[in-house]
C-alpha cells in the first residue's frame, strides 16, 4: 500500500501544477467567453462596480472577456505565463472592488459576515488568487537553481 500511496504522491507533484493551470485557463476561457458573448450573470455587477471608469458597460465588460479569454488560451498553451500570471493576479485583486464599491451589492444588511450571493462569487475569487500563485510558485526558476517548490 505504501508503494501505491508514494507512487500516486510522485505523480501527482509531477502532474498537478498542469491540471491546475489547465483548470484555470479553461476556467477564464469559459467566464470570458460568457461576457464577450452578453451571456454572463455578473454583467451588471461588473458594470455597477466598475461605473467610475469612463468605457461604456457595452465595450468594458467584451473588453475584460476578451482578456480573460486570452488569459485562458495562454495558460492552457503554457505560454507567457510570468506575465499572465502577474496580469491574472491584478485583475483577480480587481474583484474585491465589489466589496469596497458596492457593498451593499455584496453584504446582507451591511454585515461583513453575511454575504449575498454576489459577494460570494466575489469571495471565492481567493481561490483563485491561491491556484494562481501555486501555478506561479512551480514556475521553473529564471536563475536555473533549485526545484521552484521545496515541500
Amino acid at each position: 500500500m505504501a508503494g501505491i500511496e508514494a507512487a500516486l504522491v510522485a505523480l501527482l507533484r509531477r502532474r498537478a501544477p498542469d491540471l491546475m493551470r489547465w483548470a484555470l485557463g479553461l476556467v477564464f476561457l469559459w467566464f470570458g467567453a460568457l461576457k464577450v458573448a452578453n451571456a454572463t450573470p455578473v454583467g451588471a455587477l461588473v458594470a455597477d462596480t466598475l461605473s467610475f471608469v469612463p468605457i461604456p458597460a457595452s465595450i468594458l465588460v467584451p473588453a475584460l472577456g476578451a482578456f480573460e479569454i486570452a488569459v485562458g488560451v495562454l495558460l492552457i498553451l503554457n505560454r507567457w505565463l510570468r506575465p499572465v500570471l502577474i496580469a491574472l493576479l491584478c485583475h483577480l485583486a480587481g474583484t474585491f472592488l465589489v466589496l469596497v464599491v458596492r457593498p451593499d451589492t455584496a453584504f446582507k444588511g451591511g454585515n461583513i459576515l453575511m454575504l449575498t450571493m454576489e459577494g460570494e462569487f466575489v469571495v471565492k475569487n481567493v481561490v483563485l488568487i491561491a491556484a494562481t500563485l501555486l501555478v506561479a510558485a512551480t514556475l521553473p526558476s529564471r536563475t536555473g537553481a533549485g526545484d521552484p517548490i521545496e515541500p
